[in-house]
Parts: C-alpha cells; structure tokens; sequence
C-alpha cells in the first residue's frame, strides 16, 4: 500500500477520480505556478514596473517551458517551498532582461497560493457541475417514487410509513444546500495572492496596489483587501465545504447500506463487490467507500483548522500542513461524487419488499395514527396509554393492531380506512414530486 490511495496504482482506481487527480499532480502544479509568473509579468509591464520587452521574454521563454518535477526536488526541498526552484530552472530558457524581472517584487507564496487557487477553481466548478448532475437524477428517481411505500426509521426501529420519494427528497436536499454555500464561498476563495515578502508589496512601490488589480483582471481571480499569507480562513471554508459535502453523501451511503443489508433488501446494486470465498455475496462497495471517504474528510477538517494558527505576516508549519492535507480533502469529495453517481446508475428498488417490510410490523407503524383517531373520542394519554396495551398485544400474538383496536373500543373510526399504511404519509409523496420540480427550477 502506498502512503495515499489517492496516488496508489492499486487503490486509485476505487479511492480517486483521474479528472480530479490531474489538477493535483506535480505537473498541473508546476504549470499553474508558470501560468502566475507570465500574468504577474503582463501585470507589472501594463503598469510599468517592467518593460514591455522583459514582459514578452518571460512569456515567450515561458510558453512551452515544463520541467521534470523530478529536477526540482531538491532544491525544493532546501527552500522549503518549489518556487526558487522553479525559477532558477525557468530563467535558463528567457532572455536576458526577461530572466531579471522574473517573479519581480513578489514572494513564494504569492505563486504557490495564487496557483492554488487556479486548479481549485477548476476543481469546485467540476463538483459543482457533478452535483447538478447528481441532483438531476435523484430528481427523477424521487418523483418515480413519489408513491412507492416503506417503512421510515427512527433510532434504528421502524417507526411510520413514508415514500422512497421522500427519502430520495432528504438526501438531496443537503445537495441542493452544498450548491447555495458554494456560490457563497467563491468569492472569498477565488482570490489573487500579491504581497510581496510580508504583505506590504513594499518592491514594487506606490505601484504594488495596481499590479495586484491587473494581476487579479488577468486571472479572472477576485482582489483581496488584504495579503492572507497566513490568514486562511477562505481555505478553512473551502474544506469545511468539502467535509460537509462528503458528509452528506456518507450519510446516503450508510442509509444505502442499511437498505441493502439480506434481511431488509430494499434496494440492491447490480454491480457490486464480490467475495472470495461466498459465491451469493454482492458487496456494496460504492456505498461503503461513501462512508469511508465522510469520515475521512471529517477528520482531515480538523487538521485544515490547525494550519490557521499561523505566525505573525509569514509562517510555515501551518502552510506546510495545508499542502498535506487540502488535496486528499478535495480528492475525497471528487471520489465521493464519482461513487454515488455510480450508486444511482445500477442502484435495483425492491417496491415489493419495501412494502413487505412496512407490513410485517402488524399495524405497529400506524401507533401514532390510531392515538390521533382514538383521541377524537377520548383524552390523549388515555388514548396513548390503549394504543400502547394493543401494541403489546399484537407482539404477543401478531395479531394487527388496528383490528386489535377495533375489537376493544366501540367508537365510529373507519378502521379499514386507518389500516391503510398509505393513507398516513403525511407530505411525504408531495414532498418527491417536489424534489423534481424544484430540481429542474435550478
């Protein structure tokens, strides 16, 4: 096993996403640091900070120019951070004016982060777009359903009727949610890096300010107020985002697998895992590797927390740890989308043994309904009190509840009408229909 199975030839292909691990390789990193310097250096010539012909060498020079992440190792290693390296191997391939004014008056981290912020734009837009999908499809699975009944759990026992509808309703509601805070978050994610050596952009004068709006103009990135070299908080959000979101889609996971557990088989998974030694089994791996990556990313939140107590205007260990950790977070939720896409595509709805199952309980989910009839004709809690004696009863001998209730009391309740499971759902079918309207209004 290798140290991450995001990078694992083994694992990779269970754990990771190849669209979302190729904005996070060496290369792709190397590249958006190149993509900074040149739009740093159009920056400074438009506001004469650097010629127009230093401008055109750095570009030029730069254009074609993609190193061995390999031959920048060790000096990467010597300074802490890949940037000088970067440089000392770019400057061989620009002219001599160029080479002087390359990466003038900004700091390491002005690239490292500023490149960072290049591939997570690019990586937020491909959840958000998987998101969309995945909520396209519960939307139609939802109103398919809208009708069909089951049980609805509460504290791990069953509890009253509600619809597949529903339930696909809750799970996406999260989603839709994730999609709101996303927009929220962008603008204070999506911001250009330019400080300079402790923030002040003290190299490049009277002029710094301007550089850092035509720096900002030129990656389509949103200007700061101020240089956050060590204030995180945007990060911070963007990976509590993450934690939330992989979040939710552990939560469908863990339900899928109670779901499809032998004993209750409402759903089940057309492609699934199979076992070494037991022939019958179909595991559901997609649904497990939901819960697995939830809890991952519930525990790497944490760490993105630490790597906020920074020192004073530049740190490192709290940068450093970021580096570790934001990637696997991000890499986490893309694995995550994949898996419940999958889930959804080959996912098999057992309706008969949804209602089987709502039946065996023998009137017992309809208990809250019985007390609402029972206490039109009597107090409440005496009403609660004989509903709870007909439960007892219909344990004993699995007799209904409801014709239990019947031949106790003498009272006119249309008792057939109140043993039907499908007349007390509440909103429940209401509520499927409306996931799919309100997912196509989106």
């Amino acid at each position: 096993m290798t140290v991450s199975l995001f990078d694992s030839k083994l694992f990779a292909e269970l754990f990771s996403d190849s669209e979302m691990a190729a904005l996070f390789s060496d290369e792709a990193a190397i590249a958006a640091m190149l993509k900074v310097e040149v739009a740093l250096a159009k920056a400074q010539a438009r506001c004469g900070v650097i010629s127009q012909g230093a401008c055109r060498q750095i570009a030029e020079g730069l254009a074609d120019f993609a190193p061995d992440p390999a031959g920048l190792a060790k000096d990467t290693a010597a300074f802490g951070v890949p940037v000088p390296a970067l440089l000392k191997a770019a400057r061989v391939a620009i002219g001599k004016e160029g080479r002087h004014f390359l990466h003038w008056g900004a700091t390491s981290q002005d690239i490292v982060d500023t490149a960072l912020v290049l591939r997570l734009r690019e990586a937020v837009g491909l959840l958000e777009e998987r998101i969309g999908k995945l909520l396209d499809f519960m939307a139609s699975l939802a109103s398919a359903h809208a009708a069909t009944l089951m049980v609805a759990r509460s504290r791990w026992q069953q509890a009253l009727p509600t619809t597949l509808g529903c339930k696909i309703n809750l799970w996406a509601e999260p989603m839709r949610r994730h999609l709101v805070r996303l927009t929220q978050i962008k603008p204070r994610l999506l911001v250009v890096s330019l400080g300079g050596a402790v923030g002040t952009l003290a190299a490049m004068g009277d002029k710094g300010p301007e550089v850092a709006r035509q720096l900002a103009a030129e990656l389509d990135l949103e200007l700061p107020t101020t240089s956050w070299h060590t204030q995180r908080d945007g990060v911070t959000e963007l990976a509590g985002w993450l934690s939330m979101l992989t979040g939710s889609l552990g939560k469908i996971g863990q339900d899928l697998l109670l779901m499809s557990q032998s004993e209750v088989a409402e759903v089940r998974f057309s492609s699934g895992g199979g076992s070494s030694t037991m022939p019958q089994k179909s595991n559901p791996i997609g649904a497990e590797v939901l819960v697995t990556l939830s809890r991952m990313n519930a525990g790497l939140v944490g760490i993105i927390h630490q790597s906020q107590i920074q020192e004073h205007e530049r740190g490192g260990s709290g940068w450093m740890l970021e580096w570790a950790t934001l990637p696997q977070m991000v890499m986490a939720a893309a694995g995550a989308m994949k898996h419940a896409e999958l889930l959804f595509s080959y996912m098999e709805v057992n309706v008969q043994q949804m209602r089987a199952n709502l039946d065996q309980s023998n009137g017992l989910v309809l208990a809250e309904a019985a007390v609402s009839a029972l206490a039109a004709h009597m107090p409440k809690p005496d009403a609660q009190e004989l509903v709870k004696r007909a439960c007892l009863e219909s344990r004993r001998t699995r007799a209904h509840v409801i014709d239990i209730l019947s031949q106790t009391v003498d009272y006119s309740i249309d008792w057939q009408r109140l043993k039907d499971c499908g007349r007390y759902t509440g909103i429940a079918a209401r509520q499927g229909n409306y996931d799919a309207e309100a997912s196509a209004e989106s």
